[in-house]
């Protein structure tokens, strides 16, 4: 009996078994197609995961069912964005609705290292707006419709990285590392959900200025959420930057799709200056737990209102420092006498009734003193300011203050003394008598090294001179990466930079000695063996330059030289533009590979970060071919056979296209035109050209010696197509047209007019089976001492194929019999038109002379008194002599293939 039950209860158990690994299996498919409808009936955006993983084991006993490697990826304008990227998304359902073919009541959902990368547009437009237009109001309510119930009791987000870009409102939130939870019967109207937060970094921006930058938090709340009116308060919420801490308490409240309504409070209970101080970056990175402190401090804030594309709450931030001091305890000097009065208030959600306003601001270091005063009114209509900066700091004192990072020097003098008021319309309306701004910034003798400028920063003098017009750089100089470098000009707009990121506007001279663009680049080759690994990690991590959005400044530069990669370029001048995210060159002009260019053009990562935009126009006079091919990679491509050729060549190119994330074009994107003016060179070693010679047994085809050559060329879709060009070498005449590709695959078709005397005796045969060949079909043909051959060529640039076709070249021989006579045709009617041109034109000519003479009393003896019987004679013979020059015999046969 017990050996039955025992027997019963191992199958059982094992049924289960296979049942667990079973039953995922079965449901798989139906499950994919259920999440794909879903998605597809729900979002407007392109959506994909790799696979769909489904176990009876992670939430036994429901069924867990994961979406690996999700991604959503906006349209339209942000087709190019993700939205959100996660490793997994994982939920648990229950298992009999699934089996019953119900709807899948979901009791948990976790999200494994997801990225969200949240933006609005300038024009206030949210790449989050994926959801397609609910259709409830005009349809019964369709309990049917969807197949998931959400019975949630928990959620978990596990190492998330959320990106928040305002481009409208110029503001920038990003979170990295962050872990949260929440626990809660979301099946209820009403119910509270225990949240826990931490983050690794919170960076926030508003405007240039960094309010949060890296910080550690921390939140610990309990959220009442009450679904009937869709309001969540925060009951005692805690939460901690750094070593601040807050409590927070409030509520929000989803007032419709686009609005949010809230009512939020935080302070800081703790009036310990240290807790403030630990918000400076450089101050919490180094041994902040040993730092000594004194000092009083208050900080608090509120947020009060709606918030919605047109509409701002109410908010309001103060902060207030008192005798502040701090000092490392192995550094010998503090910071001390910090006094700090700052209030950011709004009190009705308007932007343009934004004001901060901070009457002190100073500190003390080696009782040097340091002050600031700022007052910002009407942000958006007219922006106010009134602001004024005093002091004076040896940079190479900052290291007996504040522990700097391991290998960084600081060394030079800053002395400041500037102070401005008025409103922003004054300068833009030239209104400088209504607008105040005077002092002089100065910085001499800088130096600055650190483990991302091991080569160091110098800066032998900044000079600048403020005043109502605009900042004059009156002088810069300095060192870096070898290059010595100076420069001049002015900046008009300083203030709207860095207030209202307005673009930063100005005109520079900037003149330099030599500058290594391998070095300024980062892209030396150059890379120790114990680095290998980290050089290709930062290879894969490697971004173009990304061309700032909020500049529009004009460079006139010039440089003596410049190198990068294999080129070296000098008595480099032109005109660069940085505007709205793209570089513009004019008349970029310079020496180099023996020759002069000049390049307009320009490159923008307005479109992409990843792929920028290039759209190019050279110039180049007199380049060594070598030199070119071996210099650019490009060229290698257009140009193949610069590999067998020297000599000098001329051209003009026109290019677009993009460049790849290591700053090379992506050949399959670009598009373009010129044409190459071969002055004089030698090919030897082509193999095309070998193969054709040995072909035609032509030894005079290998070798050659180029003179003059000029063609016509246009690229797309990774093949450059070659307009007919004629070349004449060594007795031989070939007119060339056809394409090769990127990939050195050819396309060509050659037109021969071949001397029989240059060819051997192979030549020669091949020749006369041609002839038999054009015979046999019914095509005359006498081969003279000159014959015309089509040959096609094909396969690769090094390994080609040469193919003379019989029937074409048969049908060519034809065909150019056929234009000969055609030519000969024309060549009559252009010679009697001419000679009839003439002979009106002397028609006319005795008939003024005639007239002449008979008007002055003169008599014209050559024409014996009738110049146009004379005319007429003439006319005769001219036409009959021309005629008889164009057709008379000779006493050999005619040869129909000559020229």
């Amino acid at each position: 009996m017990l050996k039955k039950i025992l027997k019963i209860v191992g199958i059982t158990v094992l049924v289960l078994i296979v049942a667990a690994f079973a039953i995922p299996y079965f449901f798989k498919d139906k499950i994919i197609a259920i999440v794909k409808t879903e998605l597809n009936n729900r979002l407007i955006a392109k959506v994909d995961f790799k696979d769909v993983d489904i176990s009876l084991f992670r939430h036994f006993p429901r069924l867990s069912v994961g979406l690996e490697n999700l991604q959503v990826v906006g349209t339209g304008e942000f087709s190019s964005d993700t939205l959100l990227a996660a490793k997994q998304i994982d939920v648990a359902l229950n298992l009999m609705s699934v089996i019953n073919g119900g709807k899948m009541d979901i009791y948990n959902i976790a999200l494994s290292q997801p990225r969200i990368h949240a933006i609005v547009n300038k024009d206030g437009a949210a790449n989050w707006n994926i959801m397609k237009p609910d259709t409830a109001a005009a349809h019964p309510a369709d309990t049917t419709q969807s197949k998931f119930a959400l019975s949630l009791q928990q959620y978990k987000i596990e190492d998330a990285w959320i990106s928040y870009e305002d481009r409208q409102g110029n503001m920038a939130l990003l979170v990295t590392g962050l872990t949260h939870q929440g626990q809660g019967d979301f099946t209820q109207d009403q119910f509270l959900l225990q949240t826990s937060t931490v983050a690794d970094g919170i960076t926030f921006r508003y405007g240039l200025i960094p309010y949060l930058s890296q910080v550690k938090t921390k939140l610990d709340a309990g959220i009442q959420i009450d679904n009937k009116t869709s309001t969540y308060t925060l009951k005692d919420g805690k939460a901690s930057l750094n070593n601040l801490e807050l409590t927070l308490q409030g509520l929000f409240r989803l007032v419709n799709d686009s609005t949010y309504g809230m009512d939020m409070g935080f302070k800081a209970p703790s009036t310990n200056f240290k807790d403030l101080l630990s918000l400076v970056p450089a101050v919490y990175k180094t041994d902040f737990d040993k730092i000594k402190t004194s000092g009083t401090a208050a900080f608090a804030g509120f947020v009060k209102g709606n918030y919605s594309p047109t509409q701002m709450p109410s908010f309001g931030l103060d902060l207030n420092v008192k005798d502040g001091f701090f000092q490392y305890p192995d550094l010998p000097k503090p910071v001390k006498n910090i006094q700090i009065a700052m209030k950011i208030s709004n009190p009705d959600g308007v932007p343009d009734h934004t004001v901060v306003d901070m009457p002190t601001g100073h500190l003390e270091m080696d009782n040097t003193p340091l002050d600031l005063r700022m007052l910002v009114k009407t942000p958006v209509s007219d922006l106010y300011v009134d602001a004024a900066a005093k002091g004076k700091l040896d940079l190479s004192k900052i290291s007996q203050f504040v522990k700097l990072e391991a290998g960084t020097n600081l060394t030079g003098l800053l002395d400041a003394d500037i102070s401005a008021k008025g409103n922003m319309s004054a300068i833009e309306k030239q209104q400088y008598d209504r607008f105040y701004a005077a002092g002089t910034l100065q910085l001499s003798n800088m130096l600055y090294k650190s483990k991302d400028y091991p080569d160091g920063v110098k800066v032998n003098n900044l000079f600048l001179q403020f005043n109502p017009k605009n900042v004059t750089v009156k002088e810069l100089n300095g060192q870096y990466l070898g290059t010595n470098f100076e420069a001049n000009g002015a900046v008009n707009n300083l203030l709207a930079y860095t207030l209202k990121n307005a673009p930063l506007d100005g005109q520079l001279n900037f003149k330099a000695d030599e500058i290594n663009l391998d070095k300024w680049m980062g892209t030396t080759s150059s890379t120790p063996a114990a680095s290998k690994e980290t050089a290709k990690k930062d290879s894969a991590a490697a971004m173009p330059f990304a061309v700032p959005a909020n500049l529009n400044i004009g460079l006139q530069t010039t440089v003596n030289k410049i190198h990068y990669d294999k080129a070296d370029l000098t008595n480099v001048s032109g005109n660069l533009l940085v505007k709205d995210e793209t570089v513009t060159m004019q008349q970029l002009k310079a020496n180099a590979l023996q020759g002069t260019m000049e390049i307009n053009g320009s490159y923008s990562t307005k479109a992409s970060k990843t792929n920028p935009d290039i759209n190019l126009a050279y110039n180049v006079q007199n380049l060594d071919v070598q030199q070119t091919f071996n210099t650019f990679n490009t060229v290698q491509k257009l140009m193949p056979i610069g590999k067998f050729l020297s000599g000098k060549i001329t051209s003009q190119l026109t290019m677009h296209g993009k460049l790849g994330k290591d700053m090379s074009p992506d050949l399959n994107t670009l598009t373009g035109d010129g044409n190459l003016l071969l002055i004089q060179g030698f090919l030897k070693q082509f193999a095309p050209v070998d193969q054709l010679a040995n072909t035609l047994n032509v030894a005079q085809l290998k070798d050659l010696s180029l003179r003059d050559i000029k063609n016509y060329f246009a690229f797309e879709n990774g093949r450059v197509k070659v307009n007919p060009f004629k070349v004449v070498v060594n007795g031989v005449r070939m007119d060339i047209a056809g394409s090769h590709g990127f990939d050195q695959s050819l396309d060509y078709t050659l037109q021969l007019a071949l001397p029989r005397s240059l060819m051997g005796a192979a030549g020669n045969n091949l020749i006369n089976n041609l002839a038999s060949q054009a015979q046999s079909k019914g095509i005359p043909v006498n081969i003279g001492d000159s014959v015309h051959l089509q040959v096609l060529m094909g396969g690769n640039i090094l390994k080609p194929s040469v193919k003379t076709d019989l029937r074409e070249s048969a049908n060519s021989l034809k065909n150019q019999a056929a234009e000969l006579v055609k030519n000969k045709i024309d060549t009559v009617k252009n010679t009697v038109k001419d000679s009839l041109n003439q002979i009106k034109n002397t028609a006319v000519n005795t008939l003024k002379d005639e007239l002449k003479n008979q008007l002055s009393g003169k008599k014209d003896s050559a024409h014996n008194g009738k110049p146009l019987e004379n005319v007429g004679k003439q006319a005769g013979e001219s036409v009959k002599n021309t005629l008889n020059n164009l057709f008379k015999k000779k006493n050999n046969t005619a040869d129909t293939t000559k020229h």
